[in-house]
């Protein structure tokens, strides 16, 4: 396998609004899963947990749990933001769900568990939009509800998610958004 040594100078995510829900083939998947677990991971104590949520889950979770916690948080909510909330994960052909489980440990630091958790949500972006899919690593506001937590195994107070991986196919190219000067962001010393 040759490497695209410009692939992470390029890469760039596809809004889940600008994604198709076409089948993402099984070996894909697969594909896209290994990589994303092999991540730094002190003690190999694999901190973690991934969610697939696909076909009929996507409708299930966005009508029985994402709509009906939307509507307790925003009870004046008008008929556009209820469209948009019945069918959050159904703008992608997957959704995977990241869950940050860390475990005590007596000389590994909980954050370093987090961002083992994070490496596998870059892992599996970066995996996707390789293959050539639409993907996109969001944690909009049901990331941080507790009945969705719940719902995928999470214990609130302990374990939280870490974003929602979605992928899909793209429908258009995704424009370029501005970058942050390396000068101000980097620095030798």
């Amino acid at each position: 396998m040759s490497v695209d040594s410009t692939f992470f100078a390029k890469r760039r995510s596809v809004t889940a609004k600008k994604m198709s829900s076409k089948e993402i083939p099984s070996n894909h998947l697969k594909e896209i899963l290994d990589a994303g677990i092999r991540v730094p991971d002190h003690g190999a104590l694999n901190p973690w947990k991934i969610k697939v949520i696909i076909g009929d889950k996507l409708k299930k979770i966005d009508e029985e749990i994402i709509l009906p916690e939307f509507k307790k948080e925003n009870p004046d909510a008008n008929e556009t933001s209820l469209d948009i909330e019945s069918k959050r994960l159904q703008r992608a052909s997957v959704v995977l769900a990241v869950l940050s489980t860390p475990v005590d440990h007596p000389k590994i630091p909980k954050w370093e568990m987090r961002l083992s958790s994070g490496a596998v949500c870059m892992n599996l972006l970066s995996c996707a939009q390789s293959l050539g899919y639409a993907a996109q690593w969001l944690t909009e506001w049901y990331a941080y509800n507790d009945k969705i937590l719940e719902f995928l195994g999470g214990k609130p107070g302990k374990d939280k998610i870490s974003g929602f991986i979605y992928i899909g196919h793209k429908v258009e190219d995704p424009k370029e958004r501005r970058r942050p000067d390396p000068q101000s962001v980097i620095d030798f010393i």
